[in-house]
């Protein structure tokens, strides 16, 4: 890793588990914490770069929502893949106590707790996706297939 980026969980995770991984660092834009503005940064197009969402079921609890930046989540699709009634985005607030993660950092491994986690079927159109390293300013660039097997990833349509 490069100097003055210590290892993150989910990168722990992922050596852990042999899946290949390459990391893209950007410069935070702290008035900026979109997806789009990741993506631009890191030079990746906004359908391969996936942003997760930290979400609440009535009946599952927590779950982790992956989906391209240039989309919307579905919420009520989500929530009828995933065995809930209704299901709504956890409160920024929250985030970081359920996950371990700040908001514009949430990375699908390596939360305090492991969580299911639902990512939309058109990252397996792609050969290589990015997804958040677990900090602000570092994307991993993983193999959408390869890693959603060693996490069970749950493929689904869950973009708007």
């Amino acid at each position: 890793m490069k100097k003055n980026h210590p290892k993150t969980n989910a990168v722990r995770f992922l050596e852990k588990h042999g899946v290949g991984y390459e990391l893209r660092y950007y410069d935070v834009d702290e008035h900026d914490l979109s997806a789009g503005y990741v993506a631009q940064a890191i030079g990746f197009p906004p359908p391969q770069v996936f942003k997760t969402l930290v979400v609440h079921g009535n009946s599952t609890r927590i779950l982790l929502a992956c989906i391209p930046t240039d989309t919307e989540l579905d919420l009520k699709e989500l929530a009828r893949v995933s065995g809930n009634k209704n299901a709504e985005l956890v409160p920024v607030k929250d985030i970081q106590s359920l996950t371990g993660y700040v908001r514009g950092g949430v990375s699908p491994v390596g939360t305090k707790k492991q969580y299911p986690v639902y990512m939309d079927d058109s990252a397996f159109a792609y050969d290589t996706i990015s997804l958040s390293a677990g900090v602000r300013g570092c994307q991993m660039l993983v193999n959408p297939v390869e890693f959603g097997n060693v996490i069970h990833v749950r493929r689904c349509a869950i973009k708007k």
